[in-house]
């Protein structure tokens, strides 16, 4: 099965940063100011080249020094732009989970009937977390919190912090609460679904090895579980007015 979007969430573990460095890089240094592209195509290089650095080593063995001299900047211009390393390990995450998630409309203003909403949702979520990188980025993350907390934090805030906000925003529409039932807070519906969807899948994904599920089998996995969360969350039909 190819990695649909893996590259997206972070750099694919297989590229060299070395040998595959963007073409800009074997070019010599344009005469003026950098062009607005050449600064974004140095910044997306930065970030894959420190995306690459932080899974193939750890958090705590790679320094800005190191991050530097593979991406071809000077440490100010990271300090400048993102503070240090835990910003720019921030940038990394963030930037490419926010890739990953561009294609699916915004929940909070999908109008869609609910199901194709989570079905959607739930799809993309397990094809994230079942990535390879995404994988060895958790098990990093783990193996790493009581050293570097600040790297915790990070992550939990732009990943599943993020996610469970999203989530929350969305079982807060009016169109959408009036769906299940009462005393059902918008956040312990959003964690509902997170758990239902993921199951044990954590557990397993860091301990034990296994390949890649397809898009096939995620998709009735998240029919599967998505049918558990409705069942347990959603009223009666004839409360709502709703057949969906």
């Amino acid at each position: 099965m190819s990695d649909p979007g893996l590259n997206d969430v972070l750099p694919n573990d297989n590229v060299d940063s070395e040998n595959n460095a963007p073409d800009f890089m074997c070019c010599g240094k344009s005469a003026g100011r950098p062009r607005a592209a050449d600064k974004e195509a140095r910044m997306e290089n930065l970030l894959h080249t420190a995306g690459m650095l932080f899974l193939d080593k750890g958090y705590g063995k790679v320094s800005l020094e190191m991050i530097a001299r593979e991406a071809h900047v000077a440490v100010r211009t990271i300090y400048v732009k993102f503070g240090g390393k835990a910003g720019l390990f921030t940038a990394v995450v963030e930037q490419k989970r926010q890739a990953y998630f561009s294609s699916m409309p915004a929940l909070e203003d999908d109008m869609r009937p609910l199901k194709d909403i989570l079905a959607g949702f739930g799809l993309l979520f397990m094809q994230l977390v079942t990535f390879p990188s995404a994988i060895r980025l958790n098990r990093m993350v783990i193996a790493e919190a009581a050293a570097h907390p600040e790297l915790a934090e990070s992550f939990y805030k732009i990943g599943p912090g993020a996610t469970r906000e999203t989530l929350t925003r969305f079982f807060s529409r009016p169109d959408i609460a009036v769906l299940f039932r009462d005393g059902l807070a918008p956040q312990e519906l959003g964690s509902h679904l997170l758990n239902c969807l993921m199951g044990d899948q954590m557990s397993r994904l860091l301990f034990l090895p296994q390949s890649q599920p397809d898009v096939a089998q995620l998709r009735r996995l998240v029919e599967q579980r998505l049918d558990l969360f409705l069942r347990a969350t959603l009223k009666a039909p004839h409360q709502t007015g709703r057949s969906d």
